[in-house]
């Protein structure tokens, strides 16, 4: 990588093979993400589902799901991933995610009950039951929400913008 600084301040970096070089897949990152991602996404939804019992919940198992996707946007390509991944996905899941948040705590309201009280749903454990799936709507949410920013992140801005905001 090189570095050659312009009269305005801004300075120029440029990788060895050009500025425009193609995404180079590495064998190795694939082999290694193909072998570690399910493992991390089983990691994420373990953490999401025993939230309640233990250390963790939706928002850490949100992280770690959302993460695994991230490393197989890295390994595979942000394009790729995104065409697999496609926004329209994306909005679902997090019409999903809101949906199972919002359904468990309308049920305990219609169920005479306050929001989220769980105890007021008529089902043997529904308090269990109740805080793993907002947990799990939490996960989904979160998760998301990570892989949205990282594709809006890496998707960039384009010059054409700035130059209209200056004239």
């Amino acid at each position: 990588m090189s570095s050659s600084s312009t009269g305005d301040g801004d300075d120029q970096f440029t990788v060895a093979n050009g500025p425009d070089r193609p995404y180079v897949e590495s064998p190795i990152i694939m082999a290694t993400v193909r072998i570690v991602a399910p493992f991390v996404f089983t990691l994420g939804a373990f953490v999401m589902f025993h939230g309640a019992d233990s250390a963790g919940g939706g928002f850490q198992g949100g992280v770690i799901v959302g993460t695994a996707i991230l490393m197989i946007a890295i390994a595979f390509g942000v394009g790729p991933t995104r065409d697999w991944l496609s926004a329209s996905m994306i909005t679902v899941l997090v019409v999903f995610g809101v949906a199972l948040f919002m359904g468990i705590g309308l049920a305990a309201v219609a169920s005479g009950g306050a929001f989220l009280e769980y105890t007021a749903i008529p089902v043997a454990h529904s308090s269990k039951y109740g805080i793993e799936l907002v947990e799990v709507g939490i996960g989904v949410i979160v998760s998301v929400t990570v892989v949205g920013l990282f594709f809006a992140l890496a998707a960039g801005h384009s010059n054409e913008d700035d130059e209209e905001v200056e004239e």
